[in-house]
């Protein structure tokens, strides 16, 4: 099924990522994990890839194996930085032969003194364009709501994520937030720019304090002053930050279900117990 298509549905929908192991040799444990998170039956699963597409076959065959086997719509993230469009087409073939239709196109983060004049591809609204040529894909793309943290300002982030759709991109997913209004505020200006694809609002449950905090720094995401109390209150237990951190996620969820955002999408990051617990606190409201 095209996400695109299921995004477009009115009623409250939970969507869930995972990655692939970056080597064979933990592929079964992952795969396992996988299959876990995947017999929750969410909406749709995203599969990341690797820097450097050095993920390329697990990602494809771990996407597979979900949709197969459980009947879940797969999401493949496929990035192009750091490749050509011989990986890039290879790629597409693959899934093509897996039965992937869902691709979320990213360009990848830039890797210390990295030669951008050897680059194939600067931005993902290239690699939109490429794989629009290629097949009958639905593609889906990246946006941050507190903007891209290599962009000049916030409406120059905008004008570049309104060239993403035009692009062909059906779809937006966004980088995790943790203040809801600094959503909604987002959303407000991409819908004035003309912006009208289904966003999907993407939210990490904390239960590692000191990579959450690391993360944020790279990104540029904020973190509110209530959550930070939370993680100075609790981060040194890790069966308490879990349970708060799933809590406060939680409770986003549900604020954002309130608010009319019927599309979430959780970084579960591989952790089949903290998938069950969210999709069980909000069970009755999802159906």
């Amino acid at each position: 099924m095209r996400i695109s298509s299921l995004l477009k549905e009115n009623r409250p929908k939970l969507s869930l990522e995972v990655f692939p192991p970056k080597t064979w040799d933990a592929y079964e444990s992952v795969k396992s994990a996988t299959e876990e998170i995947a017999a929750l039956s969410p909406a749709y699963m995203s599969v990341t890839y690797g820097a450097g597409g050095g993920t390329s076959d697990t990602t494809v065959r771990i996407a597979e194996n979900i949709q197969n086997k459980f009947g879940v719509p797969a999401l493949a993230h496929l990035t192009c930085l750091s490749s050509d469009r011989e990986k890039i087409h290879n790629q597409l073939e693959l899934l093509n032969g897996a039965g992937i239709e869902n691709i979320l196109a990213l360009r990848g983060d830039v890797p210390e003194d990295f030669d951008r004049e050897k680059l194939h591809y600067h931005y993902a609204c290239e690699l939109i364009e490429e794989i629009k040529e290629a097949g009958d894909f639905c593609i889906g793309g990246a946006c941050y709501p507190e903007g891209h943290p290599e962009a000049l300002s916030f409406a120059d982030d905008i004008k570049h994520l309104k060239e993403k759709v035009d692009a062909g991109c059906e779809f937006l997913t966004t980088q995790m937030f943790f203040d809801n209004d600094i959503f909604y505020n987002f959303m407000y200006r991409i819908r004035e720019a003309g912006i009208d694809v289904p966003v999907v609002a993407g939210i990490m449950p904390v239960t590692n304090p000191k990579s959450i905090k690391r993360t944020c720094k790279i990104s540029g995401t904020a973190l509110p002053a209530r959550f930070l109390r939370i993680v100075d209150k609790y981060g040194d237990s890790p069966e308490a930050i879990k349970q708060a951190g799933i809590a406060y996620a939680t409770e986003q969820i549900i604020d954002l279900y309130a608010n009319g955002i019927n599309n979430v999408h959780v970084y579960c990051m591989n952790k089949p117990d903290v998938a069950k617990k969210i999709m069980s606190n909000i069970s009755a409201i999802i159906g």
